[in-house]
C-alpha cells in the first residue's frame, strides 16, 4: 500500500448536526473537508437571520449545518447533501448554503470521480529536455496526485502553490492559438466553448524543502479517446480552484 493510501480507516461519528463518516485521523482527512462551524446559541438568537421572524412556541429555530447560523423552518426547510463535511444523509441548511452545496455536490459526482480514475499524460519534470508516459490520478483519500510510470510521483496536494492550464483555442478563420492560462483565473474552459485543454504546468514544494519543483503535462496525442479524457481529467483540475471548493486548500491549486 503506497503513503498516499495509507490510513484511509474511517469511523462513524455523531454531533448535533447528524451523523458523518469521517477519517480516523485528522492529518488523512481530504484537502477538500470542511470542519463543522460552530452553531450561533440559541439566545444569541431570537429572530431567524434571514426573514427576522420572531421565534416563539410555534415558530421553532433551526439551525444551518453549513453555516451554523439560525433561521426558521421555512428558511431553512432543505435538506441537502454535504459530502465536504463528511455527513452521511443529507442535512438542514439554509437557501444560501444548500445553493453552494447543490453545485459542490455535482464535483463530487462528475469531476471528483474523473480525477480518481485517472488520464495519461507525457510528464516532463523541471528543464529536463525527456517526457515520461504516465497516469496521473487523484489518490482515494483525495491528499495526492499520483504519478504512475516508469517512475513513480506522490504530490501532496496542499502542498501544490500554483496549476496553469495548457489550452488549444479554436477561433473561426485564424491558426490554432497555444496560451497559457491561470487556473485560478481563467475562464477559458468551459464545456461547450472555442478552447480545449491539452495540458497543465504544475509547481509544487517537496517536504522539507522551500524551493518549487515543476511538471509539465502534456495530453497524449495517440488515440482521440485518450485525448478526451485527458482533456476532461484538465477540466476536472479546473473546476477544483475555479468554485468554492479552493477556499479549503488554504493556497494550494
Amino acid at each position: 500500500m503506497s503513503g498516499s493510501e495509507a490510513a484511509d480507516a474511517k469511523k462513524l461519528v455523531r454531533s448535533a448536526s447528524g451523523l458523518r463518516m469521517v477519517p480516523e485521523l485528522r492529518a488523512a482527512r481530504s484537502p477538500f473537508g470542511l470542519d463543522e462551524p460552530p452553531w450561533v446559541p440559541d439566545k444569541e438568537c431570537p429572530r431567524c437571520m434571514q426573514c427576522d421572524t420572531k421565534f416563539d412556541f410555534i415558530t421553532r429555530k433551526h439551525h444551518c449545518r453549513r453555516c451554523g447560523k439560525c433561521f426558521c423552518d421555512k428558511c431553512c426547510s432543505k435538506k441537502v447533501p454535504l459530502p465536504r463535511m463528511c455527513f452521511v444523509d443529507p442535512v438542514r441548511q439554509c437557501a444560501e448554503c444548500a445553493l453552494i452545496s447543490q453545485k459542490e455536490t455535482e464535483f463530487y459526482d462528475k469531476q471528483l470521480k474523473v480525477l480518481m480514475n485517472g488520464a495519461s499524460f507525457f510528464v516532463t519534470l523541471g528543464t529536463s529536455d525527456k517526457s515520461e508516459l504516465m497516469v496521473c490520478r487523484l489518490s482515494n483519500n483525495q491528499r495526492y496526485l499520483v504519478l504512475d510510470g516508469n517512475s513513480r510521483y506522490e504530490i501532496e496536494i496542499v502542498q501544490i502553490s500554483t496549476v496553469q492550464i495548457l489550452t488549444e483555442g479554436f477561433t473561426p478563420g485564424e491558426k490554432d492559438i497555444h496560451t497559457y492560462t491561470s487556473l485560478l483565473e481563467s475562464q477559458h474552459i468551459t464545456e461547450g466553448g472555442n478552447t480545449r485543454a491539452i495540458g497543465m504546468i504544475l509547481q509544487y514544494k517537496v517536504p522539507g524543502s522551500e524551493e518549487l519543483t515543476q511538471m509539465k503535462f502534456t495530453a497524449s496525442e495517440d488515440y482521440s479517446s485518450n485525448k478526451k479524457l485527458s482533456a476532461s481529467w484538465l477540466a476536472a483540475m479546473h473546476k477544483v480552484s475555479k468554485g468554492g471548493l479552493r477556499k479549503s486548500l488554504q493556497g494550494a491549486l
